[in-house]
């Protein structure tokens, strides 16, 4: 994370001049799944969102069963930056998780080194979307099963609830903390990793 008490005001968010190779990852998932939190929470920049108010206008077209609390909303996309070493940084792309903005979600995947898929366990049905759109595309995942304090739920259970491919990483995580976040991601590059290495021998 770059000090912003060495860089001239200004330039804190600045993208560094060594910078050569940009990865994007896309966070997906239900409607108030934690996804503009996880992206807060990691990026090393003040994050981009898009974030409006809810309004009486999304009565009856958004979906707020289990999540009747949310009074904000995704309308675009949300957008973070982590540096992984001098010539290379990550690109975190959130997407809003209303059913009426799925269709940007094809766009978004385009050009993606991977997805997290996040997953709340009250609306685990609203996850199959993202999971089968990224199994279309042949896109590497991870699955993050966002801890809201529920009553706790086996992974094993989440995983047969979903359907999910025994290959694809299943972890729990807190999307507002930055370590548990960061571990999501780690766990995504070394899915890629595997793939990869797998596909090369």
């Amino acid at each position: 994370m770059h000090s912003t008490t060495s860089d001239p005001p200004g330039t804190a968010d600045a993208l560094p001049s060594t910078v050569e190779q940009a990865l994007k990852i896309a966070v997906v998932g239900g409607f108030g799944v934690g996804k503009t939190t996880l992206v807060r929470s990691v990026s090393e920049i003040r994050p981009l969102n898009t974030e409006e108010s809810m309004t009486q206008a999304g009565q009856g077209i958004d979906d707020v069963n289990g999540v009747e609390e949310k009074r904000s909303t995704t309308v675009a996309f949300d957008f973070g930056r982590i540096t992984l070493d001098a010539t290379s940084v990550l690109y975190l792309f959130g997407a809003p998780g209303q059913q009426r903005f799925w269709f940007l979600w094809d766009r978004l995947f385009s050009g993606a080194l991977g997805a997290v898929v996040l997953v709340d366990t009250r609306r685990l049905a609203d996850s199959f979307y993202a999971i089968d759109r990224l199994e279309a595309q042949g896109i590497p995942f991870v699955v993050a099963h966002n801890d809201f304090g529920e009553a706790d739920h086996d992974l094993e259970q989440v995983r047969a609830a979903l359907d999910l491919d025994p290959a694809v990483p299943l972890l729990r995580c807190d999307a507002r903390d930055r370590a548990s976040a960061k571990k999501v991601l780690i766990a995504l590059v070394e899915h890629v990793r595997t793939l990869v290495m797998g596909r090369t021998r």
